[in-house]
């Protein structure tokens, strides 16, 4: 192949091609457990996480509900994948090893927001949330009906293999996916640009910026313990009975809602047990049957 700016051109349309379908076409599992929201800014402060807000009877003037009691702000990242295409490839016509590497790069940027909410999720149990507590803790403070402050679990803690039972019905998920810029493809394919000079190498990138962060733990329950019925009986239970400030329910799993319950591979098994079986080793009926949707998450192990 002649190298031209006309040959040059068709290639870069193909390669980009290659990487949108691929980006298109390559399943995520992010949107399940976060939502999304746009960012406009380096930054972005949610202090609204701190006050859910409550309708009360008009008594008098209105009461304005302070939604910048916290401080919680997620920070925008920037993100990079280049890919290098030899000049000696182009030349031999030797292209055809190129057209799986550019789908890998446009599977490997749809993965990207995976990439970082489900070591985010992982880590909760060590991480701060938006009220100064691990996401996953025994003491997040609350205000009881009375307005005065109690502490509220949504973890029971444990030291195996950690699972994950959340409400994902909500507007608001336990996670937050903020996207600032979704990135597009780029390149560096003059043959007189410096890297072509230099190296006889052309370049082909994308680059994003965004984050991951927390949403509301309330919806989200994390156990390292036995992923059992006596613990996803505890789960269920804390969680239905979750409720904001001055005992407003939450209506978590409200309405035959059911939970995803979120296992990395190697507790496929046991939640296929506790879930789909219709019946307990012993016989029995198992009351659990049906009450969950499970989802395995390779990115959990």
């Amino acid at each position: 192949m002649i190298v031209n700016r006309q040959n040059l051109d068709g290639l870069r349309v193909g390669f980009k091609t290659t990487f949108q379908n691929q980006l298109q076409q390559t399943a995520t599992l992010y949107q399940r457990v976060a939502t999304v929201v746009p960012s406009t800014a380096k930054s972005e402060t949610y202090g609204w996480l701190g006050k859910i807000p409550n309708v009360r009877e008009w008594l008098g003037e209105r009461i304005v509900q302070n939604l910048s009691e916290a401080s919680y702000s997620i920070k925008n990242k920037p993100f990079e994948l280049t890919i290098g295409v030899d000049r000696d490839d182009i030349e031999d016509d030797n292209l055809g090893i190129y057209t799986p590497l550019f789908a890998m790069f446009g599977e490997s940027v749809a993965a990207w927001p995976d990439q970082l909410i489900w070591p985010l999720l992982l880590a909760g149990f060590a991480t701060n949330c938006y009220d100064g507590q691990f996401f996953f803790d025994t003491d997040h403070p609350v205000l009881d009906a009375s307005g005065n402050p109690t502490q509220v679990a949504n973890t029971d803690g444990g030291a195996g293999t950690p699972w994950f039972l959340l409400d994902v019905s909500k507007v608001l998920k336990p996670l937050i996916w903020q996207l600032r810029k979704s990135g597009q493809f780029v390149s560096l394919d003059n043959p007189t640009d410096e890297n072509v000079f230099n190296k006889k190498e052309f370049l082909y990138g994308w680059d994003g910026r965004g984050n991951a962060g927390y949403g509301l733990w309330q919806f989200a329950w994390g156990s390292k313990q036995t992923l059992d019925a006596a613990h996803y009986n505890t789960a269920r239970s804390a969680l239905i009975a979750m409720k904001g400030d001055f005992g407003r329910p939450l209506n978590v799993l409200a309405n035959g809602t059911k939970p995803l319950l979120v296992v990395p591979s190697t507790l496929e098994g046991a939640a296929r047990q506790l879930i789909e079986a219709e019946r307990n080793a012993d016989g029995s009926s198992n009351i659990w049957f049906g009450t969950a949707e499970i989802l395995v998450c390779t990115w959990l192990g």
